[in-house]
């Protein structure tokens, strides 16, 4: 095992500072073959004050976690005639609480992505050292403890009348039976509402990933829900007592995000005039939510990865360790995130960590028979926050959800949501709702009048068809894009967003015309 700094170790040890008492609750097994390695890990952990067993045979640690309880396991992953991975299938299905750690000289290899799809916590790739090694058995700890905390207030709670299996159902919920979803939660609550098949096999992948540590990469158009699921996620997860922290990757320039993040020292840059904790330290025994994760810059990503791996934040203008986190990480992305990775705009190796469990949310189009049961329930909701109290909710007529079941829904729930609030503000008391209630919205870009096509024919028809097709296309391609990061306020990640087109297509087409994107700070109407 590769030396550490004494520094270093010390400062990890204040960092994960843990009783005496709790730490030698801890029942650790280490399983490696190499016994210079396996002995060097349980001397550091013993010396730590952990209750630690190792074995370098497979067959005898399968019967170990198939007859005695462990809290962490750390395994290596090539073993035989039992394989690394046989041993944590075993170990999940006689514990499902304990957190498996592969250990391995080749953690980018497909066999180390399968364990980590398959349960395991985290990967520990070797060489590692003494601080590395104590840093992760940290945070397993930290996580231990964080779900022993969670069970005795689950426990309490059931045994106060609470749900009888202990688990945190947000008020609105209409029940296992019956899943449902509405983009409207206040506090604790989450309503969720559905019925379609594909709906119903996200909700409940969501369900059995929410009560483990595995990271979660939620996908779908925008407006189908990513962040309810998140929320809905971390509600009934063991880490529901602490925060869930949610991050926009998109929403700020890229020094303002890292700073956001992993927090900074004071003079680290011009108005840094103290320090800051950054977001994931915020997050600390909760759930950060990484929203919009393909628009993250790749630098950044590189940044993450190393906390996803060994748990450590250091702040920007920081030279030292600055932070050990246990953080449990969901992300969102409207991108198709193997996509993503091929353009080369989400590094695959981080794309691997934060995917352990994908879940991809149906838009609202594959969704037609939950558009009645979403549009009644926006209308109630609205209707009683807008209206006076026994004002009479209006009903919906079969030929309104005709045409609410016709439309494209481009914008998902959140544009079927805000079509039944504009609804519930103008609509009649007591009325029967048809089409002609609804409001409509002209998406067509400002400017397209017929004027214009008087103005293309005196200008282009004298041309011949290829320079007149031309120049069409590069005054649509000029307007276009001046029009498109005004829009977006000049911030070029939620330009591309909305033009459906990378970051790097987008600057070469900005290039093109000689645009700069600091020139359009306004927005359009």
């Amino acid at each position: 095992m590769p030396e550490a700094s004494r520094a270093d170790t010390v400062a990890v040890r204040d960092a994960m500072a843990v009783a005496p008492e709790v730490r030698s609750s801890l029942r650790i097994l280490i399983v490696d073959d190499d016994r210079t390695l396996r002995e060097g890990c349980a001397s550091v952990l013993q010396g730590d004050g952990y209750t630690v067993t190792a074995t370098g045979r497979a067959e005898e640690a399968l019967d170990l976690v198939r007859r005695r309880r462990f809290d962490i396991v750390l395994c290596d992953l090539y073993l035989t005639p039992v394989s690394g991975t046989e041993i944590l299938k075993a170990t999940l299905e006689a514990n499902k609480e304990t957190i498996f750690v592969v250990m391995t000289g080749n953690p980018s290899v497909t066999s180390s992505i399968e364990a980590l799809r398959a349960g395991a916590w985290d990967y520990l790739p070797k060489p590692f050292s003494a601080s590395h090694l104590q840093i992760l058995v940290g945070r397993a700890s930290h996580a231990v403890l964080v779900a022993r905390e969670t069970e005795a207030v689950r426990s309490g709670a059931s045994g106060n009348g609470g749900a009888g299996n202990g688990a945190v159902v947000p008020s609105g919920m209409t029940g296992a039976g019956t899943p449902s979803f509405a983009h409207a939660h206040t506090g604790d609550r989450i309503t969720l509402l559905g019925q379609s098949p594909a709906f119903r096999r996200a909700i409940d992948l969501a369900r059995k990933v929410a009560g483990t540590d595995a990271s979660v990469l939620i996908s779908g158009e925008s407006g189908t829900g990513k962040e309810l699921i998140a929320q809905f996620i971390h509600s009934h997860s063991r880490r529901s007592s602490r925060k869930l922290v949610a991050v926009n990757c998109a929403a700020l320039p890229e020094q303002l995000l890292e700073s956001e993040m992993f927090g900074h020292k004071k003079g680290a840059f011009t108005g840094a005039d103290r320090d800051k904790a950054g977001l994931l330290e915020v997050a600390n025994g909760g759930t950060l939510f990484l929203d919009e994760l393909t628009e993250m810059p790749l630098a950044l990503q590189a940044k993450l990865l190393r906390v996803l791996q060994d748990g450590v934040v250091r702040r920007v203008g920081s030279e030292q360790q600055d932070a050990v986190v246990d953080v449990r990480f969901v992300s969102a992305t409207n991108r198709d995130p193997q996509e993503a990775v091929a353009q080369g705009i989400l590094r695959e190796d981080l794309y691997y960590r934060l995917r352990v469990v994908p879940i991809k949310l149906p838009p609202l189009r594959q969704r037609t028979d939950d558009i009645a049961l979403l549009a009644e329930h926006f209308l109630k909701h609205f209707w009683e926050r807008h209206r006076q109290p026994g004002e009479t909710l209006p009903l919906m007529s079969e030929t309104a959800l005709d045409y609410l079941r016709a439309r494209p829904w481009r914008g998902n729930v959140r544009e079927l949501q805000n079509m039944i609030e504009h609804t519930a503000v103008v609509a009649d008391a007591g009325k029967p709702l048809h089409p002609d209630d609804f409001p409509t919205y002209d998406d067509a870009p400002a400017g397209g009048t017929p004027q214009d096509a008087t103005v293309f024919a005196g200008s282009y028809m004298n041309d011949a068809y290829h320079v007149a097709k031309d120049k069409l296309v590069a005054q649509f391609e000029n307007e276009y894009l001046t029009r498109l990061v005004a829009r977006a306020g000049g911030n070029m990640s939620r330009a591309a967003r909305l033009a459906g087109i990378d970051r790097t297509t987008l600057y070469r087409l900005m290039e093109k015309h000689g645009l700069r994107r600091d020139e359009y700070s306004g927005t359009l109407n």
